[in-house]
């Protein structure tokens, strides 16, 4: 179950629902154990992997690279500039970057025939075709 908000724009005069984040965060420890559960390999080792998996991706990514997962997506680093830009290209250098993003692109499975062929341009994204039950946060703390 997922949970949402009422909230209002005023730029727009319209009310709109946003999602909300509830409880403290899901730790890499939960998610080990969930995983040892859910397959022929100990916690210990599960939270070995996920705990040297910011490393290694972040060390691809710093090399210019993205890193696809099977069954999750796609992770890359976006740079983020300062200001609105420059005039010419001779002006643009690695100074008017101030940081950079993170950027994540779930998995996109294609239905296919019997055969392995794609049918259609038709795609469903992997980690968000879940049901998702949305609730309204104000529904349960009245």
């Amino acid at each position: 179950m997922a949970f949402f908000k009422k909230i209002y724009k005023t730029v727009s005069g319209l009310w709109y629902p946003e999602s909300i984040l509830v409880g403290k965060p899901v730790t890499t420890d939960q998610v080990a154990q969930r995983l040892a559960r859910e397959s022929t390999v100990s916690k210990a080792d599960v939270k070995a992997v996920l705990e040297g998996l910011s490393g290694v991706l972040g060390d691809y990514m710093a090399q210019g690279r993205s890193v696809q997962l099977d069954g999750i997506g796609s992770f890359f680093f976006q740079s983020v500039s300062k200001g609105n830009g420059v005039k010419t290209p001779e002006e643009v250098t690695a100074s008017l970057i101030r940081g950079i993003k993170v950027r994540f692109i779930p998995e996109t499975k294609f239905a296919t025939d019997g055969r392995g062929a794609r049918k259609g341009r038709q795609g469903r994204r992997v980690l968000t075709d879940v049901d998702v039950d949305w609730v309204d946060v104000s529904d349960i703390e009245s």
